[in-house]
């Protein structure tokens, strides 16, 4: 069965404050699609092996910047220079077709970093990445992050399992989109969504996340107007309630039949 994963992220905050700082809440936990999340795990935090006093030498040495919601913060094809620490808001990473269709990788939060692969610099970026929220982050750029592992050799650590995690998401959302309808899909979404930002409602759960029909159709590789039309039929059999980003979910047990057999 198709899932949709949501793993924990630690809070920066409280990481560069020497805590360890497991997110509290749903809204704050990495977004990707993916066919097995027991196996997959959760995407840990880059600074979380780190001291005090060696997360306090990292940031030090990144540049602090604001990203408004649709700014973006490095695009396909364009020279990698290291990463983006996030801090606050949310980060939308995805890959453009030639044919203009997106995909979306994943949505990242505060304690991950956005950016790779080529961490020091150098090549291109095979995919883009923008601020679907107000975002706050550090930038370290490569040749200073390089410097940075020298020094404090842990947090090199922290970017080999950033790294691996990253591949092992987007292996699992090839996997995915090859084996799995987009039917079945769109209902795993919907239930996820539901688990991730669901809110109770008088006519069922309320998605809280503001989920466009576009961003829903660039999760599951499908077209807007696809997503639209699908949302409509399963609102014509009242498993939900679609208007404009708010949708409330008030069938999830034909969700779950949609979505077929598994884990």
């Amino acid at each position: 069965m198709t899932v949709l994963t949501a793993a924990s992220a630690s809070d920066l905050k409280g990481t560069t404050q020497g805590r360890s700082a497991e997110s509290p809440g749903k809204a704050s936990r990495a977004l990707m699609l993916t066919e097995s999340p027991r196996a997959l795990g959760g995407p840990p935090s880059l600074l979380q092996h780190l001291s005090a006093v060696e997360r306090e030498i990292v940031l030090r040495q990144g540049r602090r910047r604001v990203f408004y919601r649709g700014q973006t913060l490095f695009s396909q094809g364009s020279r990698h220079d290291g990463i983006f620490l996030i801090e606050t808001g949310r980060i939308r990473v995805f890959y453009t077709a030639p044919s203009q269709r997106e995909i979306t990788l994943a949505y990242w939060l505060p304690g991950h970093f956005v950016g790779g692969p080529e961490i020091f610099g150098g090549g291109m970026h095979q995919w883009s990445g923008v601020a679907s929220s107000n975002s706050s982050v550090v930038h370290l750029p490569g040749k200073t992050l390089r410097q940075l592992v020298v020094e404090v050799p842990r947090l090199a650590i922290g970017l080999i399992e950033g790294l691996t995690f990253k591949g092992k998401c987007y292996s699992a959302l090839a996997q995915m989109l090859g084996t799995r309808s987009v039917t079945e899909r769109l209902a795993q979404l919907l239930l996820h969504l539901v688990d991730l930002y669901g809110v109770e409602d008088d006519k069922g759960a309320l998605i809280s996340g503001a989920f466009t029909h576009a961003d829903l159709a660039h999760m599951v590789g499908a077209t807007r107007q696809w997503v639209t039309i699908s949302l409509k039929r399963l609102q014509d059999k009242d498993v939900l309630i679609s208007d404009k980003s708010r949708i409330i979910i008030r069938r999830p047990d034909v969700l779950k039949e949609m979505r077929g057999q598994g884990d």
